[in-house]
Parts: C-alpha cells; structure tokens; sequence
C-alpha cells in the first residue's frame, strides 16, 4: 500500500476555514484551530437566525398593525377578530404593509372590523 500525504488537502481546508472567517476578530481568523471554532458557531448562528427571523418579522408586523389600530381606536386583538368576522382574509404581512404605506386603505379595514365586531 502507498504511502497518502495529505499536505494539500489540509492546507486546501486550512485555506477554506480562514476565508469563511475573514472579518472575525483576533485570532479567531488568523489561527486555524480557533478560527475553525469561530466559523462553527458562526455557522450554528447563522442557521438558527434564519429561523428566528421569521418569528421577528411576525412580531414587527403585529408591533405595527397594533399602533395603526389603536390609533382608529382598536386593540390588536379586537381588529384581528373584526377582521375575522367581517370575512377579511389578509396576512400579517399586508395588513402591516397597509398600516404603513397606505393608512387611508388601513383606516378602512379597521371600520370593517368595528362594523363587525
């Protein structure tokens, strides 16, 4: 069996791990052992954040159609239901939109929701 020396590829990987740390600080992307490490949990990060971000964005966008309601005079939860009622099937995602870009289309949902609340 011949003799396998593995110089190019660990200094491939070597070289790989430092450019995924490129911009961390000190050792951390300098060293290989610790910037391996820094690139591990960066990574662990970086999946579980994709995840979180949703749940971020869903609580912005209820943070944002509560201020709109409250100012026609709504709680959150009362508008939601409103909506509900009044057969209104939009998201979070526009709702919120709508209390942002458009108040005056915003205004008219919220007298929906009163109407059938």
């Amino acid at each position: 069996m011949s003799r396998v020396k593995r110089g190019v590829t660990s200094h491939k990987r070597h070289k790989k791990v430092l450019a995924q740390t490129k911009g961390h600080h000190g050792q951390r992307h300098r060293v290989f052992r610790r910037a391996n490490e820094s690139m591990l949990h960066a990574l662990r990060y970086s999946w579980a954040d994709r995840r979180q971000r949703k749940s971020d964005f869903r609580k912005l966008w209820i943070v944002r159609i509560n201020a709109a309601a409250r100012i026609h005079g709504l709680t959150y939860s009362r508008f939601m239901d409103g909506l509900k009622k009044a057969g209104v099937d939009l998201d979070r995602k526009a709702l919120a939109d709508l209390a942002v870009t458009r108040p005056d289309a915003f205004a008219k949902l919220a007298e929906q929701a009163k109407a059938a609340a």
